[in-house]
C-alpha cells in the first residue's frame, strides 16, 4: 500500500529570550515557583517586532528541507499549521510558498488552535496515500502568540511563546512498514468561548471601541477548562486511535503531547502506567508554541536520539475550539 515517511524535520526560534525572573520582574511578583515546577517552563523565546508567523514558518520550512536534502521546487503541497496568521487573508502558507521557492506547490492553511500541525499532518499524510500525484509534501506549524499577548496579565504571559516546526513527507511503497498507520480527529465546540483572540473576525471587527477598551483583541482565558479535558480527553483519544491501529500501549516507543503543561503529561503517562523516559519536553527551554510545539517536540527527540527509525510513535494534541487530534505512525 502506498503510505508516506517523515524525510526531514526542521525548527526556527526567535533569538529574543524571557526568562521567568525577566517576567517576574515584569509582573513585580515571583512567578518561578509555579511556572517552573507546575508548568515546566523556565524560559522562552520571543518574536521581535519585525519578525511575523511567516518569518518564523518559512526558516524552519528551510530547514527541514535541508535535513530532508530536498529542493523547495521538488514540494508538491505544502499545509500550514497556525492560528496566529500572517493576514486574516490570504493564507500564511502561500506566503511561504513564494519565500521558499515552492513554485510547483499548492497550499493551504488548517486553524484548530493547538490541535493544528496533528490535524496537518493527518492531512498531509492522507494527500499522499490517496493521489499518486503528491510525492513531497511540506507541513509547517508556526505561532507567534506574542503579539496578541497582554503583558500584563499573569495567565497569558507566563505561558506562551514563540517558534515554528516543519516536516517533510515523502511517498514511498515499499514494504518495511514505515508510515502513517492510524489517526483520530475530536471536538467539542461548547468550549468554543472558554479561550481565544474573540476580536478581529466578523463576530467582533477590530475597531476603535475594541482598541480601547484593550480586552477582546488579544488573548483570553474567558473561562477555565476542566482539568479533565486533557488529562481524560488525551488517554482516550490515544486509545482509541491504537485500537484504529491494532497496537497496545506498549507497542509505542515513544508519545509527543503538546507541551502546554509537564504536570499533566506526567499524570497522564502515570495513569497510563507508561514510563515517563517514553515522552520528551521542550517547554523547558522554549516555552508553550502552541501550534508549532509539536514539530517542534518531535524534531527535538529525533536530534535527542529517542525516536529512531522503525520506532512507534503517537503524537497527541489538543488547543481552544475545543479541537484534539491524535496520530500514531511508525517512523
Amino acid at each position: 500500500m502506498r503510505n508516506a515517511i517523515i524525510t526531514g524535520t526542521g525548527v526556527y526560534v526567535p533569538e529574543k529570550i524571557l526568562t521567568n525572573d525577566d517576567l517576574s520582574r515584569m509582573l513585580g511578583e515571583n512567578i518561578n515557583e509555579f511556572v517552573e515546577h507546575k508548568v515546566g517552563i523556565v524560559e522562552r523565546h520571543i518574536a521581535s517586532d519585525a519578525e511575523s508567523a511567516a518569518d518564523l514558518a518559512t526558516e524552519a520550512a528551510k530547514n527541514a528541507l535541508e535535513n530532508a536534502n530536498l529542493k523547495a521546487e521538488e514540494i508538491d503541497l505544502i499545509v500550514l499549521a497556525t492560528d496566529t496568521p500572517e493576514y486574516l487573508s490570504p493564507a500564511t502558507s502561500v506566503v511561504v510558498q513564494k519565500r521558499i521557492g515552492a513554485a510547483n506547490a499548492g497550499t493551504f492553511d488548517v486553524n484548530c488552535a493547538c490541535a493544528g500541525f496533528v490535524t496537518a499532518l493527518d492531512a498531509a499524510f492522507k494527500y499522499i496515500i490517496a493521489d499518486r500525484s503528491y510525492k513531497n509534501v511540506l507541513v509547517v506549524g508556526c505561532y507567534v502568540m506574542s503579539k496578541f499577548l497582554d503583558w500584563t496579565d499573569k495567565k497569558t504571559m507566563t505561558l506562551f511563546a514563540d517558534g515554528a516546526g516543519a516536516v517533510v513527507l515523502r511517498a514511498h511503497n515499499d514494504n518495511d512498514e514505515r508510515g502513517f498507520l492510524a489517526s483520530k480527529l475530536v471536538a467539542d465546540g461548547s468550549y468554543a468561548e472558554f479561550m481565544g483572540i474573540f476580536a478581529g473576525g466578523t463576530k467582533m471587527p477590530i475597531d476603535e471601541k475594541v482598541l480601547a477598551e484593550n480586552e477582546w483583541n488579544k488573548l483570553r482565558f474567558a473561562n477555565k477548562y476542566p482539568p479533565e479535558v486533557n488529562i481524560e480527553g488525551w488517554q482516550k483519544i490515544v486509545c482509541e486511535v491504537l485500537k484504529k491501529a491494532d497496537l497496545s500501549l506498549e507497542d509505542v516507543n515513544l508519545f509527543l503531547w503538546t507541551q502546554v503543561n509537564i504536570s499533566t503529561i506526567k499524570i497522564v503517562m502515570e495513569a497510563m502506567k507508561v514510563p515517563f523516559e517514553k515522552t520528551h519536553t521542550i517547554m523547558q527551554k522554549w516555552g508553550y508554541t502552541g501550534s508549532a510545539c509539536i514539530p517542534m517536540v518531535l524534531h527535538d527527540a529525533i536530534e535527542n536520539g529517542k525516536l529512531k527509525r522503525g520506532h512507534v510513535i503517537v503524537l497527541c494534541a489538543s488547543g481552544g475550539g475545543l479541537n484534539m487530534a491524535a496520530m500514531v505512525f511508525r517512523y
